[in-house]
């Protein structure tokens, strides 16, 4: 016996001198050193997930897009529905308007746009065309002194570029023409996600908290009630923004008479939901066709317009609208719309605001353990209970 125990005592003895000797080297380490190689290996596991979390979301782009507009446009109708609810409109009718009230909405802005475009056009071309010759002329008699054909290999080598990224333009559209039937595949998508958040959203978040174990549940519910009611407000803030900058901005370019006031005004809208990009392009381009159309003191005058509707937006309405709700710092904004823009172009730019917003509420909520507090906010501003109890239809 004693023959077969020594193999064992000196296999422990081994793996006790080796556990001393790491413990030894462990110890010998400095500090600093050891708490830097805690949270480097950390914060590796934790990119390596979020790289692939970003992968995945990219390969499933045709499903997750349709989720995340049908989830914006939800945000955006919420106020309209809840009220609707809450004066005991049936819920059939109540989904009926505010998806139909929507479409209409829309269509009939790119109505206006449509109708003022094909309507002055023609002047908008022929006004467009002489400022280009005032600027030639003036390029030849100014102080360039620059010579016909040196304008001329300058527009020459303008047109080829053009036409060279209209080639490449084309030739992708064709390679991927099948994209017109993943549009249409993901607006119909996305309209079928927002009837079934509409009629059944207590449902849905139901089904979602029970694949968390049951411990978890109270903290991941609490949090996506916080994270939702941010994401509604920051819609409700943005749709008045947005609609103050269109009317603003495009009643500026009627009064000082700009061509193409409407199609401005609404494309000063739809790019206000993405801050900062979206209204220094749109602004960029009212100063602009200003500039062609009017001259440069009605292009000052325009930009005075766009600078003044852009710092009241930034310095009253979005700090008196917004509030505490959607604590998102302007740095953190900018950061986030540029980085989503990297990854995933327009639809990145368009959701990284609210996806931050929901992820800093969410992360603040869970620091906080705020579900044992029982801080929830009221019934009718989340999605799983929309009216309060007895309010609510039976269709």
């Amino acid at each position: 016996m004693s023959g077969k125990e020594e193999p064992k005592r000196g296999s422990l003895r081994d793996a006790l001198r080796t556990r001393v000797l790491s413990n030894d080297v462990t110890d010998h380490l400095p500090r600093a050193l050891r708490v830097t190689t805690a949270y480097a290996w950390r914060f590796v596991v934790i990119v390596a997930a979020a790289a692939i979390l970003v992968w995945l979301i990219i390969q499933l782009k045709l499903l997750v897009i349709p989720l995340l507009i049908a989830i914006l446009v939800t945000a955006l109708v919420w106020p309209a529905f809840t009220w609707l609810l809450r004066h005991r409109v049936p819920r059939w009718i109540a989904i009926v308007i505010s998806v139909v009230g929507t479409l209409a909405v829309i269509t009939g802005l790119f109505y206006l746009a449509i109708w003022q475009i094909t309507r002055e056009w023609a002047s908008v071309r022929e006004r467009t065309l002489g400022a280009i010759d005032q600027l030639r002329q003036y390029l030849i008699d100014g102080p360039l002194h620059l010579t016909a054909e040196q304008i001329d290999d300058l527009l020459n080598q303008a047109g080829s570029l053009l036409e060279q990224q209209a080639s490449m333009l084309w030739s992708g559209a064709l390679a991927i023409g099948t994209t017109v039937g993943h549009v249409a595949t993901g607006a119909l998508l996305a309209l079928f996600i927002l009837l079934c958040t509409l009629a059944d959203g207590a449902g849905i978040w139901r089904w979602t908290l029970r694949l968390f174990p049951a411990t978890a549940r109270p903290a991941v519910n609490g949090a996506g009630k916080a994270g939702w009611v941010t994401v509604v407000n920051y819609a409700r803030t943005q749709l008045l923004v947005a609609t103050i900058d269109a009317v603003g901005i495009s009643l500026g370019a009627f009064l000082l008479g700009v061509p193409l006031a409407i199609p401005i005004g609404v494309l000063v809208f739809l790019g206000a939901f993405i801050p900062f990009v979206g209204a220094v392009v749109t602004g960029a381009l009212a100063v602009f066709l200003a500039l062609v159309y009017n001259g440069p003191w009605i292009a000052l005058w325009m930009l005075v317009v766009v600078l003044g509707v852009q710092q009241l937006e930034g310095h009253v309405l979005q700090p008196l609208l917004m509030g505490s709700a959607v604590k998102v710092h302007p740095l953190a904004v900018v950061l986030v719309v540029a980085g989503g823009a990297m990854i995933a172009g327009i639809p990145g730019a368009l959701f990284a605001v609210p996806l931050a917003a929901f992820v800093n509420v969410v992360a603040i909520y869970l620091s906080r353990r705020q579900w044992e507090t029982g801080d929830l906010p009221g019934p009718d501003e989340l999605i799983w209970s929309t009216v309060p109890r007895g309010k609510e239809d039976r269709s």
